[in-house]
């Protein structure tokens, strides 16, 4: 079991808890730079798309996880990152004005719709979301000089001082793009959640009421969660059209949305590295799915592939999986096992059963 000697103090508003903790993350960023040196264009691809998509699901953490809102409609702002880093870059502006612009603009959108719908909780919210979900695909399509309509929309390439960023033709810099995007966004929301501010957002999702009590603008705050989730979820969109390439509104479907709420979710509601743990497994377990059933028509010559939905259908078992027996997500089974290590051999099985109970957003009795 591991004890911290505190002398001061400072380890306690610290951003690591203990040292062993900042050289394991040192060392997790050093491996990450050195992955297209270890892997193929393939796997560094795939890589690429788990960064992406775990920057989209920290932007929704900071609303469900932090503050306790639900969202179904967060496509919605991936769509207006995409569009507004495109629509720049097209005009001749340069990708390190364009994208954090298109961050801005998806955020501020955010704050705005949200000003009414945060008023509502619930099931109420989620519909509100899914509503505006509807109002910025019609606005893609209304607005096609700019977004190219139905037709869809080319994402420039990125060049930053003369340095390709490509997807396709310099496939090591994009992904070098995103992990440094990644980083500065983590390191970020990790200090945002020990400000006063984070500190808010943790009250408002344990208990409003208390929140109130304490002198905390609940309203203005869960306006500020939606704004800034809104805005880097916007940063994820402009990256996502990078890597797509070519694109148009079926692109950011109500699929997506939910995709995301299952990354939050499934990797560990309220901890920063559930995002991370949620987009592998919703990037990586489709792929591993399509290996297996390759390698068993390869191997043992039984044909899979003609079987419809069947990756889907394994896939959906095992989210549900995830779910029901394991509701505090991949992160949530790891400090399980964490304590359980430290613990041993006086841990016992009971000791995580009250954890069953905190997936409670809404504490207004």
């Amino acid at each position: 079991m591991r004890v911290v000697f505190k002398t001061s103090y400072d380890p306690d508003i610290d951003l690591h808890d203990h040292a062993w903790k900042r050289w394991g993350i040192a060392l997790l960023l050093a491996v990450m730079a050195a992955l297209p040196f270890l892997v193929g264009d393939y796997y560094l691809a795939e890589a690429t798309n788990t960064l992406i998509w775990a920057l989209a699901g920290m932007g929704l953490m900071v609303l469900v996880g932090h503050t306790g809102q639900v969202s179904l409609g967060h496509a919605a702002f991936l769509a207006i990152g995409a569009y507004t880093d495109a629509a720049l870059m097209n005009i001749g502006w340069p990708f390190l004005l364009s994208f954090p612009v298109a961050g801005l603009v998806a955020g501020v959108f955010g704050a705005i719709i949200a000003v009414p719908a945060v008023r509502m909780s619930g099931i109420y919210l989620a519909i509100a979301t899914l509503a505006v979900f509807v109002i910025v695909e019609e606005m893609v399509i209304l607005l096609a000089p700019i977004t190219g309509g139905i037709g869809g929309i080319f994402a420039p390439t990125i060049e930053i001082a003369g340095i390709g960023f490509d997807r396709y033709a310099a496939l090591d810099n994009f992904y070098w793009l995103c992990l440094v995007v990644v980083a500065l966004v983590t390191w970020g929301y990790a200090n945002l959640m020990r400000s006063p501010t984070g500190r808010s957002f943790l009250a408002v999702r344990d208990s409003e009421v208390s929140a109130r009590a304490l002198g905390i603008n609940v309203t203005r705050t869960r306006a500020l969660a939606f704004g800034l989730s809104s805005g880097v979820t916007g940063l994820a969109g402009a990256l996502m059209g990078h890597y797509i390439g070519f694109f148009n509104y079926e692109l950011f479907s109500i699929f997506i949305s939910i995709n995301l709420l299952l990354v939050v979710t499934i990797g560990g509601l309220g901890f920063i590295p559930g995002a991370f743990l949620g987009a592998i497994l919703i990037t990586g377990v489709p792929q591993l799915i399509s290996i297996l059933r390759d390698s068993a028509n390869a191997t043992l010559g039984i044909d899979l592939g003609g079987i419809p939905g069947l990756d889907t259908m394994v896939f959906s078992l095992i989210l549900i999986g995830f779910i029901i027996y394991e509701p505090t997500g991949l992160y949530g089974r790891w400090l399980k096992l964490r304590v359980w290590w430290e613990l041993f051999p006086l841990a016992r099985r009971d000791m995580f059963r009250r954890q069953k109970t905190y997936l409670k957003t809404e504490r207004m009795r």
